[in-house]
């Protein structure tokens, strides 16, 4: 099973511009998913000239039973954006709050296919 959950999947098809792994190794477990992969994704949408790039950031979290990939941040964040949302991550603890939000997705969509 992959979700993408975003109001309009079109802003991803295609591939990211830029991509941060955050976790690659896999084998461990929450909740009863094992994590596979955990990335942040950058989508460059647009640039205004006084602005500059507008910028949509998502998650991707892959799983032994299916993955998501959704909205983290969006906006004009300008230079560096996906780098320092990676830092403000791992300083914050915000990886394992990623990994719930999306097996909270996942558990979601697997339920309501029963």
């Amino acid at each position: 099973m992959n979700i993408i959950d975003l109001h309009d999947p079109q802003r991803i098809n295609r591939s990211p511009d830029e991509v941060e792994v955050l976790i690659s190794a896999g084998g461990f477990a929450e909740q009863g998913f094992l994590i596979n992969t955990v990335e942040l994704r950058l989508y460059l949408e647009k640039i205004d000239e006084r602005l500059g790039h507008y910028s949509l950031i998502t998650s991707f979290v892959d799983t032994d039973k299916g993955s998501v990939e959704m909205i983290y941040d969006e906006g004009f964040r300008g230079a560096d954006s996906l780098k320092r949302t990676v830092q403000f991550l791992k300083s914050n603890l915000g990886i394992s709050g990623l990994i719930l939000r999306s097996i909270i997705t996942l558990r979601d969509k697997i339920e309501k296919q029963k």
